[in-house]
């Protein structure tokens, strides 16, 4: 039974398998070479309904919008609105609803924007496909294809569904599903049993591109059923995750109701067995529920979260989701792609070959002379044109180095002298043109090695042609490996003359023989020139990076050796190779610390990936720019798009779009969301310093019996939380870094943000200290003013003026203390020099805000009544005037003594870039084949040595023969 004959894989969800031979396929679907009847397309059209990409239902937003006033904080929030009603400030009520509104309409906004990705497949679907129907071609509504139809491919299509070739050969760029930057060949005849679906060489793909050729292909499936399809699907499979902030807020909120709550209630029975009124106890506890809720936590994240996406966005990375942005401070793994991301994406020559000068760089701006002939030659072997930077990229870097050797070639010149021009075969890997050149027609060959060497007979040695001997093309074969294993790609660049005065050849076969070489150009797409200095600053800073494309491995490998990526030591994992590892067998290769070049992976293998490392517990940030990407992106912690070459699916799938598709842009955005990370810790510090002189207060007068007037009124507390609280706070949120910031190891994806040491702080440091100095001056302002121990201080009185005062030096002791509060959470560790005592203006605007604030509400009489409190004398002023300096002074003593006793963590120390291991074979690189072949190793010793099939092996092995045997040989044109 012949190749064709046989029989393929089961297809697995019950329709026939792409793969099968051409008659099953066509039996099983019911459909001819040409074509189905419009009668026979209409009734499938009915039932596989339209060949576009469903949506899954969408979300019922009343109750999405409703789950966001549901959050622990807004409860708190409008807890807050009640008593602030209750109390009688009705204003206050009014704008914390506001808050909660505002806050709401945030988020739910921000989650809308994540569930657009399967939309935006769609775009990558043509509006009209070419089809064979009732034996006639004609155009048809794409969304109108159904299985069985004969579907025609040509250049510059874009491939409506899935399909397999029934004649002809096409060059498609898989890029958008696979990640593979280099076209590759499609054929009818090609058929390789045992090929996973996407590689098999006679299927192509919706939403591909066809870039060279023509062919007719039998539709095997459409819409949701397609390669497209399934990555859509997996696209909707995962919803989205609540980020590690938004989770240890929502505990913390928990937490913070349940201690108020339980405040309240437990001291309401304590104040009436004390001696108070059912009023006054209820007052106590009314002041302690409002004293325990952090009414700006929740606008003051939001709004720091905020602050940070408009840096971020000037820095070249637009965030999606406002949480993202502290989550981006715990990364731990970057899984980049290579195109793009590390590289220029633009191809540029790097190194040549010629007879007499071996091998020689040509990536400066004045290559050696000697590359003259086989620059030239190569550069009228094009159809691009540099002015305009359309055409193949391969031959604009062709152009480029023709330009960079002397007077460019332009391209109204190149093609005014073309007399015949043989496009690129994608089947044959060869493009010729006949040129008049200098009063002389030349042909004019570029392609693949393999396929030039094999076609030439002779060679440039300077100037002079000669016979191509055996120990040549044995050099030529080296040089290829040599580029190969720098992951390079290899072009070779021939000529030939036809006798003077016979036209041009009117067929390809003919201008493509007895070709003279003039040498091979390797090409690369050349890395970033910052990435370097970016990879070293994410290692520096415990970032491991992993490498995960759909690109080649050799490729790849060279890359990521160029950059710095595998200081720990790397490993080149291929699509197959991952398939084929179980789960343990993957936790323990990416549990050893190395760096991995994961190379031809699929779509599933990237979530797995990315899953795999988030079961380990880390944090993990994908890049990505194919709609291939968009699960991965999805699934990861962080999802980076690119927004220059991506498309418009990444984008849509991803957290964070990088403006620029710089990955040095990534390891900013880690040290702003670690910046980010510390700057909420720093004002949820000082947020919680204040609660303590808050509560106390009350204890003291429940405690008291009454005994002791109330020092603080529930009026004051949230003139305090909503007042004098807020500015300074959101200023703590801009906080400049700390000296290390990025020297740190990234935190662990389960530390709370809310940790037991900054609770000790606040409540137990900061907090009590400023407890008693409020409490200092209060006894002592009352005292003065003639007070007693249980003598009366309500309206009326001789006191009451006396009263007022002092509450009003209690609520003025708390905004000043907030001050030196606010100058002492600047920094954890550090001293407040480091970072400028007037580094922060925001802070200092923030400060004087409050000191406005606080004096209308102490001068303006007419303020008096609402909040309780009276104008002070200089000297009651002079008592609260030293508060700040007492708070931050303790707190810098104490910072400096935890320098002392426990230096800061060490940095985690960069390892110097190990020299890589040898790039382990791809799939089936033609040039490491040669290699092999060129010392006679077999094909079940190749695919032993480099892990590859022994069907690929045998191909490859046939392929170097046929190289090394010369034109003498029959030509085997698979």
């Amino acid at each position: 039974m012949t190749t064709a004959e046989r029989p393929g894989p089961a297809a697995q969800d019950g329709r026939p398998d792409p793969r099968e031979p051409v008659r099953l396929l066509l039996r099983q679907l019911h459909s001819s070479p040409s074509g189905l009847s419009g009668r026979e397309a209409g009734r499938r059209l009915t039932v596989y309904g339209p060949n576009t990409l469903a949506r899954r239902g969408g979300r019922r937003w009343p109750r999405e919008l409703a789950r966001q006033f549901t959050h622990p904080l807004a409860l708190l929030l409008a807890l807050a609105a009640a008593l602030a009603a209750v109390s009688g400030a009705p204003a206050l009520a009014v704008a914390i609803a506001a808050v909660i509104l505002l806050n709401a309409g945030l988020a739910f906004g921000q989650e809308q924007q994540a569930e657009r990705a399967v939309e935006a497949l769609a775009a990558f679907l043509p509006d009209l496909a070419t089809v064979v129907r009732d034996g006639a071609r004609g155009e048809v509504p794409a969304a109108e294809l159904v299985p069985g139809d004969v579907l025609a491919v040509e250049e510059g299509d874009r491939v409506p569904a899935d399909a397999r070739l029934l004649e002809g050969t096409v060059e498609v760029d898989l890029s958008a599903l696979t990640g593979e930057s280099v076209p590759v060949v499609r054929a009818a005849d090609a058929a390789e049993p045992g090929a996973d679906l996407v590689d098999a060489p006679e299927l192509v793909f919706s939403g591909t591109s066809c870039t060279g050729g023509r062919a007719l292909a039998l539709v095997t499936a459409t819409g949701m059923h397609t390669e497209l399809g399934r990555i859509a699907a997996l696209s909707q499979r995962r919803p989205p995750e609540q980020s590690p902030l938004e989770r240890q807020v929502e505990r913390a909120a928990r937490l913070i109701a349940l201690v108020a709550v339980g405040a309240g209630l437990a001291f309401l029975p304590l104040g009436l067995a004390a001696g108070l009124s059912l009023a006054a106890a209820l007052s106590f506890a009314i002041g302690l529920l409002v004293a325990n809720v952090p009414e700006g936590l929740l606008p003051t994240i939001t709004l720091a979260l905020a602050a940070g996406v408009r840096e971020l966005a000037r820095s070249g990375a637009v965030v999606k989701r406002l949480s993202a942005v502290e989550t981006l401070g715990s990364t731990t793994v970057i899984c980049t792609d290579k195109t793009g991301t590390l590289t220029e994406n633009r191809m540029r020559v790097t190194a040549a070959w010629t007879p007499r000068s071996g091998t020689v760089a040509a990536d400066g701006p004045h290559p050696p002379p000697a590359l003259g002939p086989l620059a030239g030659a190569a550069a009228r072997c094009t159809t691009a044109d540099p002015a305009t930077g359309r055409g193949d990229p391969t031959e604009l870097a062709l152009l480029d180095l023709a330009e960079r050797l002397g007077p460019p070639l332009t391209a109204a010149e190149r093609d005014g002298q073309r007399r015949v021009l043989f496009r690129f075969d994608p089947r044959r890997r060869l493009m010729t043109t006949a040129d008049q050149w200098d009063g002389t027609l030349v042909l004019h060959t570029k392609g693949a090695p393999e396929e030039v060497l094999h076609r030439a007979d002779r060679l440039l040695d300077g100037t002079t042609e000669r016979p191509l001997a055996a120990d040549d093309r044995a050099e030529v074969v080296g040089a290829v490996v040599e580029f190969a294993a720098r992951g390079l790609r290899v072009l070779a660049v021939a000529r030939t003359a036809p006798p003077p005065g016979r036209p041009p050849p009117a067929r390809r076969e003919d201008a493509e023989e007895h070709l003279c070489l003039l040498g091979l150009v390797a090409l690369a797409d050349p890395p970033r020139p910052e990435v370097p200095a970016a990879i070293r600053r994410a290692h520096t800073a415990g970032i491991t990076v992993h490498v995960v494309t759909g690109d080649n491995g050799l490729t790849a490998a060279a890359v990521a050796r160029q950059v710095g990526i595998g200081h720990r030591g790397t490993r080149i994992v291929t699509g197959t190779e991952l398939d084929a590892m179980d789960d343990a067998r993957l936790d323990a290769l990416l549990g050893r610390g190395e760096e991995v070049v994961f190379a031809r992976t699929s779509p599933e293998a990237k979530l797995r990936i990315a899953d795999a490392l988030r079961a380990e517990g880390h944090t993990v940030a994908m890049t990505g720019d194919g709609v291939n990407d968009a699960p991965a992106l999805r699934s990861a912690d962080i999802g980076v798009a690119m927004g220059r070459s991506g498309t418009d699916v990444a984008r849509e799938a991803a957290t964070m779009v990088l403006t620029d598709d710089d990955f040095a842009t990534i390891v900013k955005a880690v040290e702003a969301g670690r910046r980010t990370y510390d700057d909420i810790r720093k004002f949820i510090v000082y947020i919680f310093a204040h609660a303590v002189p808050e509560v106390v207060p009350f204890l003291v007068f429940a405690l008291a019996g009454g005994a002791v007037p109330l020092p603080l009124t529930v009026m004051q507390i949230l003139a305090v939380d909503l007042g004098t609280d807020t500015l300074p706070a959101l200023a703590l949120g801009r906080e400049r870094a700390e000296p290390g910031l990025m020297e740190r190891r990234p935190r662990s994806r389960g530390e709370h943000i809310i940790r037991p040491a900054m609770l000790a702080r606040a409540w137990g440091f900061l907090g009590l200290i400023s407890a008693l100095l409020v409490l200092a001056g209060y006894f002592l302002t009352l005292t003065r003013g003639g007070w007693h121990p249980g003598a009366p201080t309500g309206p009326g009185t001789p006191l009451h003026l006396a009263y007022q005062r002092a509450t009003t030096v209690t609520w003025l002791g708390i905004v000043a203390c907030q001050i030196g509060a606010a100058f002492a959470a600047r920094t954890d560790r550090a001293p407040l020099r480091a970072v400028g005592v007037f580094g922060n203006p925001r802070l200092l605007g923030g400060i004087a805000f409050s000191l406005v604030f606080a004096a209308a509400i102490v001068y303006l009489p007419w303020l008096h009544p609402v909040f309780g409190t009276a104008a002070l004398t200089p000297a009651q002023l002079a008592t609260v005037a030293p508060f700040p300096l007492v708070v931050w002074g303790a707190d810098e003593l104490r910072r400096a003594a935890l320098r002392r006793r426990a230096p800061a963590p060490a940095p985690v120390p960069p390892t110097p870039p190990a020299s890589a291991p040898a790039p382990a074979a791809d799939e089936d690189h033609h040039a490491v084949a040669v290699l092999l072949a060129r010392h006679g190793w077999p094909a079940d010793r190749l695919a032993r040595a480099l892990g590859i099939g022994e069907q690929a092996a045998a191909r490859s092995v046939a392929r170097a023969r046929r190289i090394a045997a010369g034109p003498g040989h029959p030509r085997h044109r698979h």
